[in-house]
């Protein structure tokens, strides 16, 4: 079935309450395996939206690596303005937006830093330049010039050597244990479809949103 196939046929079946699992999180597989199977780009990107220490809101993209009935783990430098914000909040929200599925999953919930030894298992997986980067970027502080960032990532290549690169010690994964979770299905006419499960001690309720 192609894209255009899948599409048409995810907006005419459309959400039916019934029909959706009782875990939000089963339910988020099985649409993130759909977005799989449409071979749609990095459908574990997600954004990350945070609220700055004056109240500021402000959302980028991040890869999502896992998530399990705990909640949703990415990985940043934790001295990045993100981190920053996590760490003093404790709290964020992700949007996935498979749009040419017209399907959208947004979700709040509260943040931990991962145990360091989920982070060191994570980044020994990483390609050999992607930890080199990890070492090499000041993540959002003010540079002078890109020769700066590549003479620094040249500079900790060389001294790495071809042995194993270890973790930075100010890199490293955030969970974000959900507290609802909504899935959005386009529909023809804007009736579009919208399922929120709200987290109600260790249950999950679910309810039809208007669009």
């Amino acid at each position: 079935m192609d894209l255009a196939d899948r599409r048409e046929q995810y907006e005419a079946q459309g959400i039916d309450i019934a029909d959706v699992a009782a875990d939000p999180i089963e339910q988020f597989e099985a649409w993130y395996r759909d977005a799989e199977a449409a071979d749609l780009w990095e459908p574990n990107s997600t954004v990350v939206s945070t609220v700055d220490a004056e109240g500021w809101p402000t959302a980028r993209y991040v890869l999502m690596k896992s998530f399990d009935n705990h909640g949703f783990v990415f990985f940043t430098n934790y001295t990045s303005d993100k981190a920053t914000a996590l760490d003093k909040t404790g709290r964020a929200g992700l949007t996935f937006g498979w749009l040419p599925l017209r399907r959208q999953v947004r979700i709040v919930g509260s943040v931990k830093r991962v145990a360091e030894t989920e982070s060191d298992e994570y980044f020994a997986l990483r390609p050999r330049n992607s930890q080199i980067g990890a070492w090499a970027s000041p993540q959002s502080q003010i540079v002078e010039s890109r020769k700066y960032l590549d003479d620094r990532y040249a500079a900790i290549d060389q001294d790495e050597g071809p042995g194993t690169v270890e973790r930075p010690p100010h890199w490293g994964g955030y969970r974000v244990a959900p507290h609802s979770i909504e899935f959005w299905q386009g529909r023809p006419s804007r009736m579009h479809d919208r399922i929120r499960y709200t987290r109600v001690g260790d249950t999950w309720t679910k309810a039809r949103l208007a669009p």
